[in-house]
């Protein structure tokens, strides 16, 4: 079996790193392309997963189409002289493609449905188009619906338990409280005309939570020199260590909300485009009331409540069971379903 995956953003490396680990084990040839956006090929590189990067994220969001553009070239050029037999991405357009032109099988995983022409325009050309059960959109004869969401890929109690002993060596107690921020560009095809948190609030939730313990940020823009005592302390591949040992985490992300909410970590979200209820999954997470999701004025009053609540450890910890007893094993459904078009 040939695997062609195509990986362009941080949180599909975590999607598929133990996929692509497994399927190497057991001797199926493994190819996998990337993209030069924010730690993805960090991510790659400190796993150990070799790879070839086809293009990178560019400065402004006008500079997306021609990156795309690019990319589907040098996509097929891979996938024409690697030949696989099944191409398996995050709903990549130009993987899909590639997998089309050069006969191989295309499986897509989504958790996403906004914005909708990408998927809408995608999916048909897909073998398999993967979706969390909670997914709000039909995409058709091929697509599938399983129960879970794509960070039970690899945040499972199957697949991941924090590494205390590396948190101490890096100088963070785990013992101690203290609250993670997370903050995202508002650069993604999704995220145009959205609002995520502003700089004078991320600026204020700092100031908050230092009273409550040692507060770490990471942004995807450059981190302030105010903040820079606030830098992360652990390198990008031991984020989920960070974050499972936290108190508390505040975020516009909803990729972070949801991997904290399946940690039990007590969470924070406030991001415009919950305003419209495109993210079917992490409405299905919330559900659990594993994440908060607050409007922009209410996030500092929020993130100090939970901050100040000596029993949320333990309320999240409760329904983090609920959700791990209603769901699956999302990398063991990845598999299958790889195989099985495989071998179709």
């Amino acid at each position: 079996m040939r695997v062609l995956f195509d990986i362009t953003h941080p949180a599909h490396v975590h999607l598929f790193k133990n996929a692509i680990a497994e399927l190497s084990a057991d001797g199926a040839a493994v190819r996998v392309v990337s993209r030069e956006k924010e730690v993805t090929t960090d991510l790659l590189d400190a796993y150990g997963i070799e790879h070839t990067p086809l293009s990178s994220k560019g400065d402004r969001k006008a500079s997306l189409a021609a990156e795309w553009a690019r990319r589907e070239v040098r996509t097929f050029q891979v996938a024409r002289s690697f030949d696989p037999d099944v191409v398996v991405s995050h709903l990549s357009p130009s993987a899909v493609h590639a997998a089309r032109l050069v006969g191989a099988e295309s499986v897509v995983f989504n958790d996403q449905e906004h914005p909708n022409t990408v998927p809408r325009l995608t999916a048909p050309l897909t073998t398999a188009y993967c979706t969390p059960r909670s997914y709000g959109a039909d995409r058709g004869a091929v697509h599938r619906r399983y129960d879970g969401f794509h960070e039970l890929a690899y945040l499972h109690p199957n697949r991941f338990t924090s590494d205390r002993s590396m948190l101490r060596e890096h100088g963070v107690d785990p013992e101690e409280p203290y609250a993670l921020l997370r903050f995202v560009s508002m650069g993604a095809h999704h995220d145009v005309g959205e609002r995520g948190i502003s700089p004078k609030t991320q600026a204020e939730l700092v100031e908050t939570l230092s009273a409550f313990g040692e507060v770490y940020v990471s942004t995807e823009a450059p981190l302030p020199e105010s903040l820079s005592a606030n830098r992360l302390p652990v390198p990008p591949e031991s984020m989920h260590d960070l974050l499972a040992e936290a108190s508390l985490c505040v975020t516009d992300s909803a990729t972070m909300a949801m991997e904290a909410a399946v940690l039990g970590t007590p969470t924070v979200r406030s991001n415009s485009i919950d305003a419209g209820g495109e993210f079917g999954t992490l409405s299905a997470v919330a559900s659990y009331d594993l994440i908060e999701q607050v409007p922009a004025t209410d996030v500092v009053a929020a993130a100090r409540r939970l901050a100040n609540d000596p029993d949320a450890a333990a309320r999240w910890a409760e329904r983090r069971q609920e959700l791990l007893d209603d769901t699956v094993d999302v990398t063991a459904y990845e598999l299958s379903v790889i195989r099985e078009v495989a071998d179709a």
